[in-house]
């Protein structure tokens, strides 16, 4: 069906939309969101269960992310409803529970430990927060991290309602920035207190609430100001060690004037940044692991620095932020990531190399 078609009033948008085949799963977790969740749980899947075996499982946690859950295949039952007066015999509305998630990668993996994160754009990254205490605490000795989110209507519309919605490729930090273009995908991570093959680690987590709008972001940028000092704080790090910022950086208006202005106050235009979004879309409740992801790869590779997508017509009225323009490989060892939410829910998460 053309994109055009789940807009209410005909309007077009662009997507990210998997295409690959999807893995099998039967019964009640059976939701397009699970099966994209099951194709990333797979790459890692290994690693989890030998975990699990070293660990037991009641020491090990799942902790999980979604903004969209089975909304989609909810949609789809509706419609065959209002057709022919009944809902499909494979569908369950707990299908459509942000906690269903949770639930199936618990019941897939036989672990008991879990619950599902629901903060709009910043679910998956705390995550990330969440499995540091439980780790901090000893209540756990390794935990599954991960988020999933899909396509429906019911997103797109909803950002479409809020005029959030570009109708082309999305243009972060460009004059002629208008709107998200909204993705679908899945990451998950392992976290534990021992110390990875590769020496990566998550080595600061930072979060703030500023409250200031239900969906637009502070125009100062106070709480996302917060977030990155908390995570340099906690990583036990000043701003010059950063090398790299994956920005929030969703191409709308006031989010990129803002990031701009937050990351110029801490970071001057000493550290490189830019937006990934173009390559993925804005995945919602999964951004956040999923640029996380992409920080990782940075340092597991040593690619270079990801280069800003846009029409390369930079927003001269925004902070003068160093945005990532040319080729350059990252020449630091630590790296951030944020991501913003809806009522100002705001988290920032450090990568590099364990220094402890």
């Amino acid at each position: 069906m053309p994109w055009n078609a789940w807009l209410n009033d005909g309007k077009s948008t662009v997507v990210g939309k998997i295409k690959s085949p999807l893995p099998e799963i039967k019964g009640q977790f059976n939701t397009r969101n699970n099966q994209i969740a099951l194709s990333a749980l797979l790459t890692i899947e290994k690693d989890v269960r030998a975990a699990i075996t070293e660990y037991g499982s009641d020491r090990v946690a799942i902790i999980m992310a979604t903004s969209t859950s089975g909304i989609s295949d909810g949609e789809q039952a509706l419609a065959i409803k209002n057709t022919m007066g009944e809902f499909p015999d494979d569908y369950h509305y707990r299908q459509q529970e942000l906690g269903n998630l949770g639930e199936f990668i618990a019941q897939y993996l036989q672990v008991t430990g879990v619950y599902t994160i629901s903060t709009a754009c910043s679910s998956s990254g705390r995550v990330f927060i969440s499995a540091k205490r439980l780790l901090k605490a000893g209540l756990v000795d390794a935990v599954l991290v991960g988020g999933a989110d899909s396509l429906c209507k019911l997103t797109l519309n909803g950002f479409h309602a809020l005029e959030a919605l570009s109708s082309s490729l999305c243009n972060p930090f460009s004059t002629n920035r208008n709107g998200i273009n909204i993705g679908e995908g899945a990451a998950f991570m392992l976290l534990s207190t021992k110390q990875s093959s590769n020496n990566i680690a998550l080595l600061g987590v930072g979060d703030s609430s500023d409250a200031h709008h239900i969906s637009a972001p502070h125009p100062q940028g106070l709480g996302a100001i917060s977030a990155m000092q908390k995570a340099l704080h906690d990583a036990q790090l000043n701003a010059h060690d950063i090398g790299y910022i994956n920005a929030h950086g969703t191409a709308t208006p006031l989010n990129d004037a803002m990031e701009s202005k937050a990351i110029y106050r801490l970071f001057q235009d000493a550290v490189p940044v830019s937006s990934t979004k173009p390559l993925t879309g804005h995945t919602l409740g999964t951004a956040s692991i999923l640029e996380a992801s992409i920080c990782c790869l940075l340092l597991q590779e040593k690619l270079d620095l990801p280069i800003q997508i846009n029409d390369g017509i930079f927003d001269t009225n925004m902070a003068p932020i160093k945005l990532v323009t040319t080729k350059q490989p990252l020449q630091k060892k630590a790296l951030l990531s944020n991501s913003f939410a809806f009522g100002g829910n705001n988290v920032s998460l450090i990568f590099g190399y364990y220094h402890g």
